[in-house]
C-alpha cells in the first residue's frame, strides 16, 4: 500500500470552530472528528473536496491557496487559465477581454487551460478507442476523485483514464514556450485540490507547475482592470476551441470524449456512482465523467459566482462572444506523452493496524464493541458514525464514554448500585429515624 507526506489545501482555524459536528456529518471521507469542543481533521483520510468548507456556519474551515504575492519570486510568471473562470463574467464580456485584464495583474502570459483539456479529450479518445469491455471508464481529470478512489475504491484504480489532468499539460505548454528557471506556471483555480495536486502530484514523478491561485483571490482586482480596459487594449489571448471550454460544466469532459457516457457531480453522488461502478451496474457506458464539485467546477470552493450563475454566463458566451477561430492563439504541443507515468496507488487509510493479526484483533474488538452502542449515528460523540466511533475507540483517539447514550446508561448503572447498598447497609452506619 502506498503512503504519502501529509499535507492538505484544506485546514481548520481552531479560534473560530465552535465544535457544531456539522463537518463531521458531511465529509465523504470521514475525516473530521470532534474532541474538546473543537473539530480536527484526520490528514491521512482528507481528499481536500472542500465540502466542509461550504458547510461550516463558523467558517472555520478554510481552503488554502497561493496569492498575487508569489508572483515577485519569478521574473517570468505564466497564469493558467481554468475554463471555469469565464462562468464568473457575464456572458457579455468577451474571453479575450478576461484574459486581457488578468494579464496586467501582473502575468508575462496568459495560456487556456481549455486548450489542454481539447489535447486530453483527444488522448481519452484514443485511450477508449484502444481498450475492450469491461468498461466503464472513469475521467481523472479531478484529483477528488482520483484521492477517493485510492482512499475508498481502490479495486477502481485500473478503471481510471490514465491521461494527466489539463492543468499539467497546459503547464507543458506553457514550458515548451516559455524555457527556462525563472519562469513560474500558476493554475487560476476553482479548485483548492489542484494545491495538493501540484504539490503531491497523481501520475506524475514531480508537477510542471509553480504554485495554484484561487478565484476569489484575484477577482476583485480583476474587476478593477478590466473596468480600466478600453477595447483598443484588448490582446488576442485565446488559444483553445469551445469544446474545451465546456469542461467548466458538468457533462462537458463527457461530450468531448465519448459518445457514451454519463455525468455525475457533487461528492455524495460521485461516492454513490463509484459504489454502482464497483457493483457492475453500470459497465454499458464508456465513460464515467466524475465532478466533485457540485455544478462542476463551476461550483469550486474558490469561485465567487453562484455555480448555476455561472453555468448561465457559459452558455450565454457561447456563440456571442467566442473568439474568432481564425484568429486563435497558435500554441507549441506539449513535448511527449500525456499519459500517466506512474500509476496512482490504493492508500490504506482505513487499516486498524499493519500487522495483519493485530487488525484481525482490533476488528473483532470493534464489532465487540459497535454491538453496544446505540447505532443511531447521531455525532454527539464526535464521529460521524456509530462504526467510526467503535474505530476511534479500539484505535486510540477516543474512549467508550465519549457516547453519550454509553455514558448515561453507565451513571444509571451507579445510580442504582449507590441505591443497592444504601439498602444493605450496616445499621451503625444507618441515620437514627425520628
Amino acid at each position: 500500500m502506498g503512503k504519502e507526506e501529509k499535507h492538505h489545501s484544506i485546514y481548520l482555524d481552531p479560534d473560530k470552530c465552535q465544535g457544531c459536528t456539522n463537518c463531521i456529518k458531511h465529509c465523504p471521507a470521514e475525516a473530521i472528528r470532534v474532541s474538546n469542543g473543537r473539530a480536527y481533521i484526520l490528514d491521512e483520510r482528507c481528499i481536500d473536496c472542500g465540502q466542509c468548507v461550504r458547510i461550516c456556519p463558523s467558517h472555520a474551515k478554510q481552503a488554502e491557496s497561493d496569492s498575487l504575492g508569489v508572483l515577485k519570486k519569478f521574473a517570468t510568471p505564466i497564469a493558467l487559465v481554468a475554463p471555469s473562470f469565464y462562468g464568473q463574467f457575464p456572458g457579455n464580456i468577451g474571453i479575450n477581454t478576461i484574459l486581457t485584464a488578468l494579464k496586467r495583474l501582473g502575468f508575462a502570459d496568459v495560456i487556456e487551460v481549455a486548450q489542454g483539456a481539447d489535447l486530453a479529450a483527444r488522448a481519452t479518445e484514443e485511450f477508449l478507442a484502444q481498450k475492450e469491455r469491461p468498461y466503464p471508464y472513469i475521467t481523472s481529470s479531478c484529483p477528488v476523485v482520483v484521492r477517493l478512489i485510492q482512499n475508498r475504491f481502490p479495486s477502481l484504480l485500473d478503471n481510471l483514464v490514465p491521461v494527466i489532468s489539463p492543468m499539467e499539460i497546459s503547464a507543458r505548454i506553457a514550458r515548451e514556450l516559455y524555457p527556462g528557471e525563472e519562469v513560474g506556471v500558476f493554475f487560476i483555480s476553482p479548485c483548492s485540490a489542484k494545491l495538493t495536486a501540484v504539490r503531491h502530484p497523481r501520475g506524475l514523478e514531480e508537477s510542471a507547475l509553480d504554485g495554484v491561485i484561487g478565484f476569489r483571490d484575484i477577482y476583485v482586482n480583476l474587476k478593477v482592470e478590466m473596468a480600466r480596459n478600453r477595447e483598443g487594449e484588448v490582446e488576442q489571448l485565446a488559444s483553445a476551441p469551445p469544446s474545451g471550454r465546456r469542461w467548466a460544466r458538468v457533462g462537458g469532459e463527457g461530450e468531448d470524449s465519448s459518445t457514451h457516457f454519463i455525468s455525475i457531480d457533487g461528492i455524495d453522488r460521485v461516492a454513490e456512482g463509484l459504489e454502482q461502478i464497483e457493483n457492475g451496474n453500470w459497465d454499458r457506458f464508456d465513460l464515467v465523467e466524475f465532478m466533485c464539485c457540485p455544478g462542476g467546477c463551476l461550483g469550486g470552493p474558490l469561485t465567487v459566482t453562484n455555480p448555476y450563475e455561472g453555468a448561465a454566463n457559459m452558455k450565454e458566451r457561447e456563440g456571442l462572444n467566442d473568439p474568432d477561430p481564425a484568429r486563435l492563439r497558435k500554441l507549441p504541443t506539449p513535448p511527449g506523452e500525456i499519459r500517466w507515468e506512474k500509476a496512482p496507488e490504493p492508500l490504506s487509510v482505513y487499516q486498524l493496524d499493519e500487522d495483519f493479526s493485530k487488525a484481525v484483533v482490533l476488528m473483532e474488538k470493534m464489532e465487540e464493541i459497535l454491538a453496544g452502542l446505540p447505532g443511531i449515528d447521531c455525532g454527539a460523540c464526535g464521529a460521524p458514525t456509530c462504526q467510526a466511533f467503535a474505530e476511534d475507540i479500539v484505535t486510540g483517539r477516543a474512549d467508550i464514554n465519549g457516547c453519550v447514550f454509553m455514558l448515561r446508561d453507565k451513571i444509571k448503572g451507579l445510580t442504582d448500585q449507590m441505591v443497592d447498598l444504601q439498602r444493605v447497609m450496616p445499621p451503625s452506619f444507618r441515620k437514627k429515624e425520628e
